[in-house]
């Protein structure tokens, strides 16, 4: 089978056209106005490509990239800037320290990045939900573009708290100072929660997908992604009746070697629930230089550099895990491919996660990013087994005996929580896993990092944002 037929369809240039021209994607992201001429020849034919279009928008450079890499990896413990000190990488330096402000790029860049993609599904819901055309495609269609938004819904509020809340497209003159004023937090979880069990009930199991459309949300992805929401919300009833459907549906199961999963050859396997899906051949359509910005720097030219391993990292992981070294570049290694990696790099260390093996000076590649595994799954049920009662080890050891350990003796949620940390590590999650476990100061602190309490269990809202707004968006606490 050739790597394309994975793949969800990539719009064509054509069609992305055709939407942009009907969904104005400004700066602004309350900016929704449409050309009336064009939208008149929007028809039930290319329903799905409305949703396609909507996947497309977690290709972007603001959405999954240098950005996102900043607030979620290289902010945390698990990674360093990286690159050379020099290279700033506008703000990278900033985020390692913590030194954090509204005007910050990458704060900048998350937000418009996640709120572009919004209006694009909320474009697609309203559309497509006045077609008429085949009722289950609709509902596959619709649930699959309200999986997406609550996916981005979800990105937002563990990096702000609470955000406005943009449920539709309107009319720029029927915008209300509610929409453009933050919604609370627990308001956008409702919403996110709506959309999610709305996703649960239209979209079909995995394996009821035809291989041409092998990447889209499931069943099971929507109910993995409620599960994790609800896991924010300390839910555990919901978390553990979740993720036990999960396992019993026999749709997923773990990949018996670690570092397979992170090849472009096992993309969309037996354990992935969740993927962007990414086309590196001609046109490209990669997310948008992901690997190249991780990528080894040095005498090669094929990388940046950033988002460099820790040593606290490195230490975090046991003897004998073969995580490590499938999560871990080394310098002067050779990787599974063949590829020899500079003895003497800037940097000790690199993300081999985010490692494309077509990553040369071409910045596309057909990497797709991983975003909920089946191990995150069996980690989640096992957190809230601990939590409420119930089977901790077998889910726990089901993870730890695949990365070659003996199966755990301490069943503690704080063992879980390590064990999250070297399963999921360079997967956008230590910091908000820190914030959402309550333990942020302690652990950050202890590593020199500076984590103020009141202030940096969220990022600030971006200023221009808030500029835009009249003022009517209220700042995060202590920015």
């Amino acid at each position: 089978m050739k790597k394309i037929n994975k793949k969800v369809p990539i719009t064509s240039f054509v069609l992305i056209c055709l939407f942009l021209l009907i969904n104005s994607c400004s700066q602004d992201f309350i900016d929704v106005e449409a050309n009336a001429e064009t939208e008149s020849s929007i028809t039930a034919e290319i329903a799905p490509e409305l949703v396609n279009a909507v996947y497309n928008s977690f290709l972007r450079w603001e959405m999954s990239s240098f950005a996102w890499i900043g607030l979620t990896s290289i902010a945390s413990d698990d990674a360093d800037k990286g690159s050379i000190p020099s290279d700033t990488g506008a703000d990278k330096q900033l985020l390692d320290n913590l030194e954090l402000s509204p005007t910050l790029l990458s704060v900048s860049d998350v937000w418009t990045g996640h709120y572009a993609g919004i209006q694009r599904a909320n474009q697609a819901i309203s559309r497509i939900s006045q077609f008429d055309m085949d009722v289950d495609l609709q509902n596959r269609l619709l649930g699959e573009a309200k999986f997406l938004r609550a996916l981005m819904y979800f990105r937002l509020t563990q990096t702000y708290g609470g955000v406005p809340l943009i449920k539709s497209v309107s009319d720029a003159s029927e915008i209300s100072d509610d929409v453009l004023s933050k919604a609370t937090k627990e308001a956008v979880y409702e919403f996110i929660e709506e959309d999610l069990n709305e996703a649960i009930l239209s979209l079909p199991e995995k394996n009821q997908y035809e291989t041409r459309d092998l990447g889209r949300a499931t069943k099971g992805a929507a109910k993995a992604l409620l599960a994790k929401v609800s896991m924010y919300q300390k839910k555990w009833n919901e978390v553990l009746t979740l993720t036990n459907e999960i396992i019993a549906s026999n749709q997923y199961d773990l990949t018996p070697n670690y570092e397979d999963i992170w090849k472009e050859t096992e993309e969309n396997n037996q354990e992935s629930i969740f993927e962007i899906q990414a086309r590196g051949d001609v046109p490209a359509a990669g997310i948008d230089k992901y690997s190249t910005c991780q990528g080894v720097r040095g005498d090669g030219g094929w990388g940046w550099g950033f988002n460099t391993p820790s040593t606290d990292l490195e230490q975090a992981y046991e003897n004998n895990d073969q995580r490590k070294d499938a999560t871990i570049i080394f310098a002067g290694e050779t990787l599974f491919d063949g590829r020899q990696i500079n003895p003497n790099p800037p940097n000790p260390m690199y993300n081999q996660k985010a490692y494309s093996s077509a990553l040369t000076e071409s910045e596309q590649t057909g990497k797709n990013v991983r975003i909920l595994r089946f191990a995150e799954v069996l980690l989640m049920n096992a957190e809230a087994a601990s939590v409420i009662g119930g089977d901790v080890a077998t889910p726990l050891n089901r993870v730890r005996v695949r990365a070659g350990l003996l199966p755990a003796t301490d069943l503690s949620q704080e063992a879980i929580w390590k064990e999250r940390r070297v399963e999921l590590a360079f997967e956008h999650d230590r910091y908000f896993d820190l914030v959402r476990q309550g333990r942020a100061s302690q652990v950050l602190n202890s590593k020199g990092i500076p984590f103020v309490e009141g202030k940096h269990e969220v990022f600030p809202i971006p200023q221009e944002q808030i500029d835009k707004s009249g003022g009517l968006l209220i700042q995060n606490p202590n920015y």
